[in-house]
């Protein structure tokens, strides 16, 4: 048995996260039938998009990992803001200050995976 989607269906507009400015494009992946403690989602930013600076700390500590595959950007971590493109990963640990923008002409897609750390 073996489960298959793709990035075409089930698309979701939705409004910047974190008070961030302009609309996602969105795509969830298994998010019916995976056990793993994580969630795995495609998102595209018009250009100007951006998802606002955010924490993930506390009881709601998450590690965030974005790996981007289309476009340019520029993504700030603690203070530190530094240039995002295709085949760059950058993890997020629990704690940290971060949030990225689109700065190119063509929309920023990108593909996140977030869950629970290990204690």
């Amino acid at each position: 048995m073996y489960y298959k989607e793709n990035d075409s269906t089930d698309v979701k507009v939705i409004p910047a996260h974190h008070e961030g400015e302009g609309v996602f494009r969105t795509r969830g992946f298994f998010d019916e039938v995976s056990r793993l403690p994580i969630k795995f989602q495609m998102w595209e930013l018009a250009p100007g998009a951006s998802e606002g600076g955010h924490v993930h700390d506390g009881d709601r500590a998450l590690e965030e990992i974005y790996y981007f595959i289309q476009g340019e950007g520029a993504m700030w971590s603690d203070g530190e803001e530094f240039s995002v493109a295709p085949g760059d990963a950058v993890m997020a640990p629990p704690g940290s200050d971060h949030g990225f923008r689109n700065t190119g002409d063509v929309p920023l897609k990108l593909l996140i995976i977030w869950g629970k750390p290990k204690e």
